[in-house]
């Protein structure tokens, strides 16, 4: 698991959402409300500051190797990349990384 720390929260310019997130998208927008609610909750932390838990985020490995996940229920996972030169926030998937 990995831990950062920024002196201070800065906010991220803009989220990028990939193409597999926009698909993702549509399939959260079907699901139960408490499932897009956390989604949106956890979008926001992410935009004041991505390296700040709760909760903890997963570094992965294999083809997302440098993308985050943080779980947005026991199933379902956010998966991100940050580019902090960029301020950019890339949220690669909204539902799962094992599909």
């Amino acid at each position: 698991m990995a831990t950062y720390a920024l002196s201070q929260p800065q906010r991220f310019r803009r989220f990028d959402h990939g193409q597999q997130a926009q698909k993702d998208a549509r399939k959260l927008a079907a699901a139960s409300g408490a499932l897009k609610a956390k989604a949106e909750q956890q979008l926001q932390r992410l935009s004041e500051d991505p390296f700040r838990p709760p909760p903890p985020d997963e570094a992965l490995m294999g083809d997302l190797r440098g993308a985050l996940s943080r779980r947005l229920n026991i199933q379902r996972r956010l998966v991100y990349q940050v580019l902090p030169v960029e301020k950019v926030v890339k949220v690669l998937r909204l539902w799962t990384h094992d599909e």
